[in-house]
């Protein structure tokens, strides 16, 4: 099997009135040209490479589909899932930091999330093309967080119409140039080549349910809890949910919605009628209500020491040092992530009665 490739390259300015030079190139996928020959490929390629300025760089060519340098474990039967790493972005790791699911129906397949790079959308793709030649027929971002959504123009490409929780469209929107700032100098400019801040075909505001051919998966709008922006999916199949960034495991959660909404979402999620879950982070399959036991802890804690240190007036600074911390040895990246809760506890509840 044959699939379209084009050189990608990093651009910079070698200096005051020098030409710009290209510093860093890498061959990205194109998705959307496969054939089972080069010649049909190129066929289908001829086109969009005959488009004057499309391409910066030499025009797209054709080459045998590689290998996924993901690794996706059939998690059930359908259903395969990639365990991101437990850490923080960085050029290393390439933005692999959260789980990645797909599900494949009879008629087609829905990927869930996309990693923090386009990169990793193409070796999604690629998992995909190692077990299936179905079409891609939608990409599900759980939330609004980087780590998530960077790694999906591919899919796209691929034909994949995106969804999201309403809210989703304006916060990607409205963070579009931090975020790219940010995670560029995270994973390197190298790993972020050719990344784009995703905008989504259509958006759910409350629930809808996508049938992938005796295959349904249903899908439902959380108010703010992790973040304004949570979606969970679940797989009526299997009786799996796959809660994105709504469940952490080993990970330290990231509180950057509502605390109290986030403990009252956990506590819904559960009569959803899941038996296992795969988390935005570890795992990546767990038996369920079960694991939600240590984030509720986790953000109980929170709660009752945030209110401890508001009736003892300790001013935000001295107060994010002492919430939570009982459950520094729980967790991982604790003293990353949990000076940033005990902040975002502080302003919600501070002006509670």
């Amino acid at each position: 099997m044959f699939e379209a490739f084009v050189t990608m390259c990093l651009i910079a300015a070698a200096g005051s009135g020098a030409p710009q030079v290209s510093q860093t190139c890498r061959e990205a996928l194109l998705p959307g040209f496969s054939a089972d020959t080069k010649t049909a490929c190129e066929h289908a390629l001829r086109p969009v490479a005959r488009q004057p300025g499309h391409w910066t760089e030499k025009p797209p060519f054709c080459a045998p589909r590689p290998a996924s340098t993901l690794a996706f474990s059939e998690a059930a039967r359908g259903v395969f899932v990639h365990r991101g790493r437990v850490a923080e972005p960085d050029p290393e790791n390439g933005g692999d930091v959260s789980n990645i699911a797909f599900i494949i129906g009879s008629r087609s397949i829905a990927v869930i999330d996309s990693g923090g790079a386009r990169k990793l959308g193409e070796d999604i793709y690629l998992a995909i093309r190692e077990r299936s030649s179905l079409p891609i027929s939608h990409l599900i971002l759980t939330h609004m967080h980087p780590d998530h959504v960077f790694g999906a123009e591919p899919l796209r490409e691929a034909g994949a119409t995106i969804l999201g929780q309403a809210n989703l469209p304006r916060a990607l929107a409205d963070r579009a140039e931090s975020y790219r700032a940010n995670y560029s100098r995270l994973i390197g400019e190298a790993g972020f080549l050719g990344s784009r801040v995703p905008v989504p075909d259509r958006a759910i505001a409350q629930e809808e349910v996508i049938d992938l051919g005796g295959r349904i998966l249903e899908l439902r709008a959380w108010p703010s809890s992790h973040t304004a922006s949570d979606l969970t999916v679940l797989d009526r199949t299997s009786a799996i949910l796959f809660a994105g960034d709504l469940l952490f495991d080993t990970h330290t959660p990231a509180l950057d919605g509502s605390l109290r909404g986030w403990l009252s979402v956990l506590s819904q999620m559960k009569e959803l009628g899941a038996r296992q879950v795969v988390p935005g982070h570890g795992g990546p399959l767990l038996e369920w209500p079960q694991a939600a036991e240590p984030v509720e802890r986790y953000l109980r804690v929170l709660e009752s020491d945030t209110r401890k240190a508001l009736d003892e007036g300790l001013a935000l600074g001295p107060a994010s040092e002492v919430i939570g911390r009982s459950e520094a040895g729980r967790w991982r990246l604790f003293d990353l992530y949990n000076p940033r809760n005990a902040t975002a506890a502080y302003t919600e509840l501070e002006w509670d009665p």
